[in-house]
């Protein structure tokens, strides 16, 4: 019955993926869906809205030529390091699977349908074959780490030394600033820098509590924008038809001046209060002349009482996240544990849907607790869609609100910048999955028994060994359905193209657009999930590889095309994505490792379980060895690399330029002057709010 269920999977997917394909061709040669299939063209003015009314729907492929031809240099330029990191992600996987796949459908799988050795222990010898497999590709998969660990962090010094002098290279976060008598914040800051670091020492900002100042300014934002696009679009409309909120006395534009120059002075106000003394947050954005400078200050202690002057890198000025600067140190502490809690609680939740996926998929349970339903079960379709494609459908549709839940989570956990809070979310995902997706799906039962397997650590590789294989049909329908349903997803944008589709349904307007950013939060767990999966069950049912293979072949051609013409880096880590990913590879290892002692065990196989103990040990030695090596340069840049940059810059004549616009690169936007009413201008690129170039 599985077996045929997952037939049927496989046949519906692969006929909806070419289908999907050749709607996706036609959808996005249409005007009206630049905006969502090629949002980056169009803003960049290279896709042309006129086109050929017959040529709009004849299917083409070309689409995929073009995301497989830019370089990967081309794709740096276009979607940072960070874009470059996940795509390497997946050739990895591509590499790893291609390797697995050929032992395991040419070399394990005829072994396991000839002896049968997962359920009769007379061909035990056979098992030596799955041995020789395991040790194999462990070893493949570790060279492959190894020699990506060491690529990936010389594309991080390499795109160090190609990008433009960047504020957040010379601009450290310092907290605990010690209080003064009858001194500022600001006063004790300059005085102490110029007492230490008279050499390098440029300027500084000091972080003020603007919380709700903020909320003030950015619901003026959305207002003046609001009422920019609706007088482009239809001046007269504006003139004919005020709004309600307005007076009918005057003319709109008239109340729309009040209603500015009503927000801006408010504005002002709060901004005065905010800055004045003892409104400030105890931490300041420092800056300094060179690189080097900045280093030296981050990494050496300021203080014979360590609890003072604390140092940390500043994000890039438009990654800080500010609302967090303005919480007590009670607070944040407070958030923490309040966060681990609710964490908790959302994993605890998610076993409802497993549980529900688990009843799915056994057919004499759902006919025992719904005896009516007998009849209806016992066709062989209905069966069929039940237990092969229903249960992933379930989970993968309930799986699509955690990320944002989970970014939600960290977005209180402190972090200072955007991206801090997407790797933090990221990595709550990534385990989030293993557990509630796998683990909890392999130990199929009630809660109870769930716990009873982690309170028995001594029992855990044994039940795996039992439960593990006895899951692979479901895995392999999971990877058909859910994996390849996740790739199509991403290429056609759903919730983009309903909300653009309704939108022109409602009213038609001419709004700004902004170019979204990838969600590496997202989408990295579920990529790297599903390697897991390769990886643990590469032995024990190969004939996973080849759909796993096609899954990162769909996900190799739809996310490149999608960094190409769709997402725009919103914020650079500079690739430290990949650190996560290496330790997740690495666990992934141990894991088959361990479910591969507890079958040897089961099969009375006491050499191979005695030769097989102390691979998951080299793994982790290997895995200590490449944190060791290559770790240093994700936490910072050596020496060498930052003094030859800054010798560079020396000769430079936009350096100075550039040390105007540091001194204000940290300034809270709240507190920026604000240009809302006075002098008018209607263009879509002048800015709502003029920065200040003052040194503080």
């Amino acid at each position: 019955m599985l077996v045929s269920a997952l037939l049927m999977s496989v046949g519906i997917n692969s006929c909806l993926c070419v289908l999907l394909f050749i709607l996706y061709s036609i959808l996005r040669k249409q005007p009206h869906n630049y905006e969502v299939f090629l949002p980056r063209r169009l803003v960049a003015g290279t896709s042309k809205r006129r086109r050929n009314k017959v040529a709009r729907y004849i299917p083409s492929v070309r689409w995929i030529w073009k995301s497989w031809r830019p370089s990967e240099e081309e794709l740096m330029e276009k979607s940072g390091l960070d874009g470059v990191v996940f795509m390497r992600m997946i050739t990895f996987s591509l590499k790893v699977f291609l390797f697995a796949g050929i032992i395991g459908v040419f070399v394990i799988l005829p072994v396991n349908v000839f002896g049968d050795q997962l359920t009769q222990i007379n061909y035990a010898d056979w098992l030596w074959v799955h041995f020789g497999a395991i040790y194999l590709v462990t070893a493949f998969v570790c060279c492959l780490l190894y020699f990506e660990f060491r690529y990936i962090g010389m594309k991080r010094i390499e795109h160090f030394h190609s990008s433009k002098p960047q504020p957040n290279q010379f601009t450290i976060l310092v907290r605990n600033v010690p209080s003064s008598d009858g001194a500022t914040v600001s006063d004790t800051v300059d005085r102490f820098f110029r007492e230490n670091h008279s050499s390098t020492y440029l300027s500084h900002v000091v972080i003020h509590r603007t919380s709700k100042l903020r909320s003030v300014v950015d619901n003026a934002k959305k207002l003046y924008k609001k009422v920019h696009h609706k007088k482009q679009a239809d001046p007269q409309r504006v003139k004919k038809t005020p709004m309600r909120f307005f007076s009918r006395k005057d003319t709109p534009e008239g109340h729309y001046e009040k209603v500015l120059e009503e927000l801006e002075h408010n504005i002002r106000l709060g901004q005065a209060e905010v800055s004045s003394p003892g409104k400030e947050v105890r931490a300041a954005f420092v800056s300094f002349k060179s690189r080097y400078g900045a280093a030296m200050a981050l990494h050496m202690p300021q203080s014979l009482n360590p609890t003072y002057w604390l140092t940390e890198p500043a994000p890039e000025p438009h990654d800080v996240h500010w609302p967090f600067f303005s919480a007590s140190f009670m607070q944040k502490w407070l958030s923490k544990i309040v966060i681990a809690f609710a964490c908790l609680i959302l994993t605890t939740l998610f076993l409802v849907p497993v549980v529900l996926v688990q009843g799915l998929t056994n057919l004499s349970a759902l006919e025992y607790f719904f005896p009516f339903l007998t009849l209806i079960l016992s066709m062989k379709i209905v069966s069929q869609i039940i237990t092969g494609y229903l249960p992933s459908l379930i989970l993968q549709t309930s799986l699509k609100i955690v990320p944002p839940i989970m970014e939600f989570l960290s977005s209180f956990q402190g972090h200072i910048c955007h991206s801090d809070i997407q790797k933090s979310a990221c990595n709550k995902v990534i385990w989030f999955t293993i557990w509630n997706v796998f683990f909890a799906t392999v130990f199929s039962g009630s809660a109870f028994y769930k716990l009873s397997v982690i309170l028995d650590p001594k029992e855990i590789l044994f039940k795996l060994a039992v439960a593990v294989p006895a899951q692979a049909s479901f895995f392999i329908a999971y990877v058909v359905t859910t994996g390849w349903t996740d790739t199509l997803t991403e290429l056609f944008r759903v919730v983009p193209f309903m909300v653009s589709y309704v939108k022109r349904s409602l009213e038609p307007t001419e709004e700004e657009f902004e170019v979204p950013p990838m969600r590496y939060h997202r989408d990295t767990p579920r990529v790297l999930f599903f390697g897991l999966l390769g990886i643990t069950y590469f032995f024990l049912a190969p004939l996973i590889l080849p759909f796993i293979f096609l899954y990162f072949v769909l996900a190799y051609i739809i996310y490149r095309n999608q960094f190409i013409n769709v997402y725009e880096p919103k914020y650079e880590t500079g690739g430290m994505f990949w650190p996560m990913i290496h330790y997740t590879m690495v666990f992934s290892l141990v894991l088959m490792h361990g479910i591969a002692i507890g079958l040897f065990a089961l099969k009375k196989m006491e050499l191979a379980t005695y030769l097989l103990i102390p691979l998951p040990v080299f793994t982790l030695l290997f895995n200590e060895f490449c944190r060791k090596r290559f770790m240093p340069i994700f936490t910072a840049y050596p020496a060498e690399v930052l003094t030859k940059r800054d010798r560079e810059d020396q000769n430079d004549p936009r350096m100075g330029e550039f040390y105007d616009n540091l001194v204000s690169a940290y300034q809270d936007p709240a507190l920026r002057p604000l240009r809302f009413s006075g002098s008018r201008n209607d263009s879509l690129t002048s800015p709502l709010l003029s920065s200040t170039s003052s040194e503080v």
